[in-house]
């Protein structure tokens, strides 16, 4: 089954309860939470905090995406302030291996993530540890950009290597996705698609979500 995760980033922080209300009528059951510190990437977004008042406003999972360069230090305040699951990027771990550990020992799933020029080799140490891996299909930091195609390319190869290790981890897609470019997204081997301004931009943000899901469903079936 393919979750498609809202990007909270894309939503109105005015009305934000009503937004994450109306992507659950969509059908959805995970948030998608980008923070940022403005030096892994040239962008400030939330903290602890915002994730606390998200968590008291749904019961959905949160997908917490630290795109920090110092994650170690702040995975047991978001675990505490109502995350499910955080994603580190392996470009900023030095001990990769430690951090998802971490993150798994205060009780939320670990995920890693690499950004559109860090080879899927760089994993091959960890994809037995890790819960999920997030493929960043746009340079991380701003909502609106193009799909990368290049992604597609290593999509494939991480189901391909779940495969042939016999691995349990699940694929998450983010940057860039839309209705015209999920099918084959899904195809490639994605189970997690992020999408912001693809939902939160639309005129019915519920709907979209519900016809991105029978997107997804109907691609699962031609699955290559």
């Amino acid at each position: 089954m393919v979750e498609i995760l809202p990007s909270i980033l894309s939503a109105d922080f005015v009305r934000l309860g009503e937004e994450i209300a109306r992507v659950e009528q969509g059908g959805v059951s995970m948030l998608h939470l980008d923070v940022m510190d403005g030096h892994f990437v040239p962008n400030l977004s939330i903290g602890p905090p915002v994730v606390k008042s998200i968590r008291k406003a749904t019961r959905l999972t949160l997908d917490v995406h630290l795109m920090i360069t110092e994650p170690d230090r702040y995975i047991a305040p978001f675990i505490e302030a109502g995350a499910d699951q955080i994603s580190v990027h392996q470009e900023v771990c030095p001990h990769l291996d430690r951090t998802l550990r971490h993150i798994q020992s205060e009780g939320a799933r670990a995920g890693v993530v690499i950004n559109p020029s860090t080879p899927v080799s760089l994993l091959q140490d960890v994809l037995d540890l890790a819960d999920y891996v997030l493929v960043m299909s746009v340079n991380p930091g701003f909502g609106g950009q193009e799909f990368i195609p290049g992604s597609l390319r290593k999509i494939r190869a991480l189901d391909s290597m779940r495969k042939q290790y016999s691995l349990p981890f699940l694929i998450e897609v983010d940057g860039g996705v839309t209705l015209e470019n999920l099918a084959e997204i899904v195809r490639a081997g994605a189970d997690w698609i992020v999408a912001g301004s693809s939902i939160f931009h639309s005129p019915d943000p519920s709907a979209t979500v519900a016809e991105m899901r029978h997107a997804a469903r109907q691609a699962l079936s031609v699955r290559v």
